[in-house]
């Protein structure tokens, strides 16, 4: 056949690279490749428009910020340009989950639909793949005597064998969280790296390798921004060579950077590395006896450091703890190890690679405590206790300086695409935080018919959300809802607190299945709520983002109110404090639209398919009685309101008379059919 660039054909067979617009948009065509690669493809303006936006990004070098609602189908509208660009492309995404999917699901999709051999390859952080090294040692050691790790140890083993990514998510029957998985991992700081023994079999070289030669590498923020932070990934390497950076999920990545670029002394960090030191100083400096001492005296001090931060759950400035006496006489006391330690560890660092390791990481640690107590201008310190252990962090407030340093060190097409990036119809919130400077915009509504399909439902009579009636109010207005839905119901609350006094009053009031966040894993919640098709779920942040239930299973979404982060967070108090200083608004410049953004998350649970119907419940007064109630209504899908409660009931009532026609219908054309294949067999 003849290849014709103008031609759907010539694009593919070809593989000759799209020029045009028309060009573009012929790969989402109806006559398209991927329309003929998968049954029921639909085509969408607007992913059609967000296709020639990426493609147009990455063949100009240039950045861009894409909003784009729930049903464009985004995934594809920057799959296909970043294969049929032709050169390299990094996408990373929110969370492991979708890093996992778009990897192992929609990019063979593209790439079988174009018929390309696209090299790809997924990479993640290092703390995902097994360490054969650590893992031998923990054999050796004999550190574990009860039942379970050691049952986890042996089932570690026996996979070890069989594996061909060292990927831990292979491994289903040990728990994520088990502890020995840090017996059988690497971090950055306990890597051996060439030195290491197993170096040339080492499941992170090799992901890291497959990277370097592929075309399309996908990771996920976390693994990004951990190397762009702390360059302890190994996976920096690669953008140099990169024509583009997509990051889906971009309304993360404010917070997942300030995570990364602070500065955390943990008690986990601290007791790894006492353990490590301990493991090496009983092989190779045996004749130190004072550095075994010293480590039994870092690790006493750690715990007892715990125990002056009094409980569990807690997250506060440490300004407001660190005079106190006990706290201030263990972090003298803890700086003093970590002193005598380093001078150890600098004479025995020579004798092995390990202890050279060691010795590089209690000046990292040692360096951080110095940070603490001497904090750098522009940066927030604050403290996070767990049941017996403990986090000390140093946050930068604002990260638009540092974010753009890098964003301008990799001179390549910058991608950011979220469902929920622009506040109205601004971006500004979201580019002003990120340091981004004058990128193509492009808002792209969702194709779903939300003014026919969907109601708004604001209930009269709800106290304001500081009132202690507000949780028992929401409850209240929200049962004759959940009755007229027959439950298939979302309830999403922004604290644990409301959450669990919610499930405590709504156990007592409804017959409909409840599920609530806590009482087993994310997945586990989700595939019960769709296998009962009548349940009602409550959950909190997790639950506000990232969940795609479809169908009549999900058919209400009850919000308990704005989602204004705490006033009492140590970060955010920091950032109003700094904004108020500088003479800005902190409330409409900062909570206003960040409160936004998680809203959008949360009511995009709703409506995951044309075919979708539904209710959204927000219980919140502020709605209809602050002026700043309109930003969030002015953000929100085009759809109808309502404030009463009949007009709910009879919304729901049309679709359960709609289903039992619908049902009648084809009862009727069974019914025919089946007369007919009666008369057929009859005149056989």
């Amino acid at each position: 056949m003849k290849q014709s660039e103008n031609s759907v054909e010539g694009l593919i067979e070809g593989f000759v690279k799209p020029e045009t617009e028309a060009d573009w948009k012929k790969l989402l065509s109806e006559e398209g490749p991927l329309a003929k690669a998968i049954p029921g493809f639909q085509v969408r303006e607007q992913q059609q428009e967000m296709l020639c936006a990426v493609g147009d990004a990455i063949k100009n070098h240039s950045p861009a910020v894409i909003e784009a609602g729930t049903g464009v189908g985004k995934t594809f509208a920057y799959l296909v340009p970043a294969i049929a660009s032709g050169g390299r492309v990094i996408i990373s995404t929110g969370t492991k989950t979708l890093q996992d999917q778009l990897f192992a699901k929609d990019l063979p999709i593209v790439k079988n639909a174009l018929k390309t051999d696209t090299k790809t390859a997924l990479l993640k952080g290092r703390a995902n793949y097994l360490c054969t090294y650590r893992l031998h040692r923990a054999q050796t050691e004999g550190r574990f005597d009860d039942r379970r790790s050691l049952t986890h140890l042996q089932r570690i083993a026996d996979w070890q064998v069989i594996t061909f990514s060292g990927d831990i998510a292979e491994l289903n029957s040990v728990p994520r969280d088990a502890e020995i998985w840090q017996h059988a991992t690497s971090t950055a700081e306990n890597c051996l790296g060439s030195d290491c023994p197993d170096y040339d079999t080492c499941f992170v070289v090799k992901a890291r390798r497959e990277a370097q030669e592929a075309d399309v590498v996908v990771v996920n923020h976390h693994l990004f921004f951990a190397d762009l932070a702390l360059k302890e990934e190994g996976f920096g390497e690669l953008l140099p060579s990169a024509n583009a950076v997509i990051l889906d999920e971009a309304h993360q990545l404010p917070e997942i950077a300030s995570t990364f670029f602070s500065e955390t002394l943990s008690s986990r960090q601290l007791l790894e590395f006492g353990r490590d030191t301990l493991a090496e100083a009983l092989t190779n400096a045996g004749d130190m006896p004072e550095l075994r001492d010293s480590l039994a005296m870092l690790e006493k001090c750690v715990l007892d450091l715990r125990l002056a931060m009094d409980k569990p759950g807690l997250r506060e400035p440490w300004y407001k703890i660190k005079s106190k006496p006990a706290i201030e006489k263990e972090i003298i006391h803890l700086g003093e190890i970590l002193n005598d330690l380093q001078d150890q560890l600098l004479v025995a660092a020579e004798r092995s690679k390990g202890l050279e390791s060691c010795y590089e990481r209690v000046q990292l640690h040692n360096q951080r405590l110095k940070n603490l107590n001497n904090p750098k201008s522009g940066t927030v310190q604050w403290y996070e206790t767990y049941t017996r252990s403990f986090s000390l962090v140093s946050t930068p407030l604002d990260i638009a300086d540092t974010f753009k340093k890098h964003l301008e060190s990799w001179p390549c097409a910058w991608i950011l695409t979220s469902a929920t990036l622009a506040v109205g119809k601004s971006f500004d919130h979201f580019t002003h935080r990120i340091g981004m400077e004058s990128p193509k915009e492009l808002l792209l509504d969702s194709p779903f018919d939300y003014w026919h399909n969907a109601l708004l439902y604001a209930p009269p009579d709800i106290p304001e959300p500081q009132n202690v009636d507000f949780v028992p109010a929401v409850v209240q207005a929200s049962i004759p809802v959940i009755e007229a839905c027959e439950g298939r119901t979302f309830m999403l609350f922004t604290s644990y607190r409301a959450l669990n006094e919610a499930a405590a009053i709504l156990k007592d009031e409804i017959d409909y299945p409840i599920l609530v966040q806590g009482e087993s894993s994310q997945a586990d919640m989700i595939k019960k709520f769709r296998k009962l098709g009548n349940a009602v779920l409550l959950g909190t942040s997790s639950f506000w983002e990232g969940v795609d239930v479809r169908g009549e299973a999900l058919s209400c979404v009850i919000i308990d109110k704005l989602p204004f982060s705490s006033p009492g967070d140590p970060v955010l108090e920091a950032r109003i404090k700094s904004i108020r200083e500088s003479g800005g608004n902190p409330f409409g410049e900062y909570q206003l639209p960040q409160a936004v953004i998680a809203l959008k998350q949360g009511v995009g649970r709703l409506i995951r398919d044309d075919n979708d119907k539904g209710v959204l419940v927000i219980c919140d007064p502020r709605l209809r009685t602050k002026s700043y109630g309109m930003t969030f209504l002015n953000s929100l899908p085009r759809v109808p309101r309502t404030s009463k409660l009949e007009v709910v009931e009879r919304f729901f009532e049309i679709l359960k008379n709609k289903k039992e026609e619908d049902k009648s219908g084809k009862k009727d054309k069974s019914d025919k059919d089946d007369k007919k294949k009666k008369d057929v067999k009859n005149d056989d």
